[in-house]
């Protein structure tokens, strides 16, 4: 995987967070996890019960492993990308560029053939295909060359979340027991992404589609399998067919910032129009999503754009997506400028998470990642102290405000 927010010429390997909901591929045949042994052949020896239960033979087992070393310089990458931080405005500057748009469209012209049957048998829009294959691999031409098995058994050995790739280890070697990949092609980024849509073994293993049906599916060489692939993905994740992910919307003067989860509906009702004067969508829920505060751009987000999120699960990432389709197909977005913002750092995040928790208005993970939850806890928070604009937005004024600055 690659940096967690980081301006992507080469997409961020967040996505092995896409494997919580693929592991019930293989996940649910797996023993108990073998202690971690000392020495790293010791170790993957004592991983044989897991491969065996997961319907791996010895012959696939001892091959695999054997003369396998670790890379130590793995290690240090998760803890990196955990502390690293970046605005959202700063992140879509290095992914939704024009160069990037412009490819963008090349490409949707290219695979016109993949792309149409994917979207009719998915419902998945192309321009969401094609801008999620550009921010994942940049359209297939940045896929990684790191030996996927053996940085897989290295983190299952000593990394920060063994059991997840003691997972991803077991089902890379279910991948090759069926003759899905050959050890060769077993290449991807620094954590085991693989491929043109940067799937992990267990994403694999459960949503990738070849775009004829006649083989297994090719995510490393044939575009048309990486579309087919991505589009089963979305449609295994929720997307509904012809709901747009992103609308940027223009909210009415004197907006009170009391809701922010209501349906397009209902948003049609309190005045929020379409920033591109369009018509806002007929049905469908809605959440009003500020990334950079009230003085940016107003969005409001579908379920489609939570289809995107468990591809990657960082809200960069999944408007990165969207506002990359938009544009690829044609249509300006944002037109509101994005304005200068600093980001809070993880540690504060997760300190600010901490006191509206105590405060009863947070319930999730103290992760330092700002998210939906701490969007609605920050909004919360706002409105019970008569803050305007109650625009659910993080910042160091609200930090000071929770401790009572």
């Amino acid at each position: 995987m690659k940096q967690a927010d980081a301006a992507p010429a080469t997409a961020p390997d967040r996505r092995l967070l896409l494997r919580a909901a693929a592991l019930g591929a293989c996940a649910a045949i797996l023993p108990t996890w073998p202690a971690r042994a000392a020495d790293f052949a010791g170790f993957l020896e004592g991983l044989w019960p897991s491969a065996q239960a997961a319907g791996v033979s010895r012959e696939t087992f001892d091959a695999a492993i054997s003369g396998l070393t670790p890379e130590t310089a793995v290690l240090a990458k998760p803890k990196a990308q955990a502390e690293f931080t970046i605005s959202i405005p700063a992140y879509l500057a290095g992914t939704v560029t024009n160069s990037r748009v412009a490819r963008g469209r090349s490409v949707a012209a290219e695979l016109a053939g993949p792309l149409r049957r994917a979207s009719a048998r998915h419902g998945v829009q192309p321009e969401i295909i094609v801008a999620i294959l550009g921010v994942e691999s940049n359209f297939g031409t940045a896929t990684g060359a790191a030996d996927a098995l053996r940085v897989l058994a290295t983190l299952a050995w000593k990394g920060h979340r063994a059991e997840t790739f003691i997972e991803e280890f077991v089902a890379a070697l279910v991948m090759l027991e069926k003759g899905y990949a050959t050890r060769g092609q077993l290449r991807g980024s620094w954590a085991g992404a693989m491929g043109q849509p940067q799937f992990m073994p267990s994403a694999y293993l459960k949503y990738a589609e070849s775009d004829d049906g006649s083989s297994a599916p090719d995510i490393w060489r044939s575009h048309a399998d990486a579309v087919a692939s991505i589009a089963n993905f979305l449609a295994k994740s929720g997307w509904v067919a012809g709901l747009p992910a992103v609308v940027e919307a223009r909210l009415p003067e004197n907006f009170d910032y009391a809701a922010f989860d209501l349906d397009f509906g209902r948003w049609r009702a309190l005045g929020v129009t379409r920033a591109d004067g369009d018509a806002l969508p007929t049905g469908g829920a809605a959440s009003l999503y500020l990334p950079a505060g009230a003085a940016g751009p107003a969005f409001l987000i579908s379920d489609n754009f939570e289809a995107i999120r468990q591809y990657n699960t960082s809200d960069a990432y999944a408007m990165s997506v969207a506002l990359l389709a938009e544009r690829i197909a044609g249509r300006e977005i944002p037109l509101t400028p994005w304005p200068k913002v600093a980001p809070l750092s993880t540690a504060e995040v997760k300190s600010m998470q901490q006191l509206l928790a105590q405060r009863g208005l947070y319930h999730g993970t103290l992760d330092g990642k700002l998210g939906r939850t701490s969007r609605n806890a920050v909004h919360a928070f706002q409105l019970s102290e008569g803050i305007q604009p109650a625009d659910g937005f993080a910042t160091r004024e609200v930090l000071a405000r929770l401790k009572g600055r």
